[in-house]
């Protein structure tokens, strides 16, 4: 049970999802259901996602799988932050901007409903590259991108999580893959999703929550963030990160609360 005592300084709760909630297809255990007791209680809950390989429906189809009342309005994920920067950087053109994607198919559609013309291959020119995670991203992609950047074009990244949480294990992530690129061109990119504020300013606002309590288990990306952000932080031991490196952590990214799983918010933090 979640104790009133320690969560009654807080309105909602800002979750990660990856390692946080479930680990690949399969859920944590005690996650679900303490979740679903928050939202029983009236807490908003939202979910901060570094992952740029889904849509905000998909995501949400996920979490319902595992009976949770989810909608796509509660997901704030890096592919449409990263779309955002590009945008920015990009600037006013009289013509679309070219560009090259390098990651899923939801980042792809995300590009052209901003108005940008996605393109194939470095060959075509490229203004701008924009790189997020998904699994099905191959050398050729990674070849491509390093042309373009290597020839002047931009170069965002949706996240630059070097791991990411699977049921098998930790695998890499999105930015062991811009690391690739990155020694191959000499360059690096700007960077849109957690630990930026943003994600978490949105997902709070969308909430009306005035004190969210962020729940994460990198510190890295969600710790940092939701400290960047003026929220309180918790470090839940289920994913990369453990008690030793918490206590370790350089100041800005030292949670609020160190948590052994999701259910622990009912106990005594750390």
């Amino acid at each position: 049970m979640v104790d009133p005592v320690f969560f009654g300084g807080h309105d909602a709760v800002l979750c990660d999802l990856d390692g946080v909630v479930y680990a690949g297809d399969e859920p944590i255990v005690g996650a679900v259901e303490t979740l679903r007791e928050l939202g029983g209680r009236g807490i908003g809950v939202a979910y901060v996602t570094n992952n740029a390989s889904r849509s905000p429906q998909q995501v949400a189809g996920h979490l319902r799988g595992f009976g949770l009342d989810v909608s796509a309005g509660q997901v704030f994920g890096s592919a449409t932050a990263g779309v955002d920067l590009l945008t920015e950087v990009l600037g006013v053109s009289d013509r679309p901007a070219k560009v090259l994607v390098v990651g899923s198919e939801f980042l792809r559609a995300e590009v052209e409903r901003y108005g940008h013309q996605v393109v194939a291959n470095a060959a075509e020119r490229p203004d701008a590259v924009i790189q997020g995670f998904d699994p099905a991203v191959s050398w050729w992609d990674l070849a491509q991108a390093s042309y373009a950047i290597s020839a002047g074009a931009e170069w965002i990244a949706t996240n630059t999580d070097l791991t990411i949480p699977r049921a098998e294990g930790i695998a890499p992530g999105n930015g062991a893959l811009v690391e690739a690129v990155s020694r191959a061109t000499g360059a690096r990119p700007r960077a849109a999703g957690k630990p930026e504020p943003l994600l978490f300013l949105q997902a709070a606002r969308a909430l009306g929550a005035r004190n969210p309590l962020v729940v994460g288990d990198r510190l890295d990306t969600d710790i940092l963030g939701g400290n960047r952000a003026g929220f309180g932080t918790a470090l839940v031991l289920t994913g990369v990160d453990t008690a030793a490196t918490a206590a370790e952590a350089a100041p800005e990214q030292r949670p609020t609360w160190v948590i052994e799983t999701l259910p622990a918010l009912g106990g005594e933090p750390r």
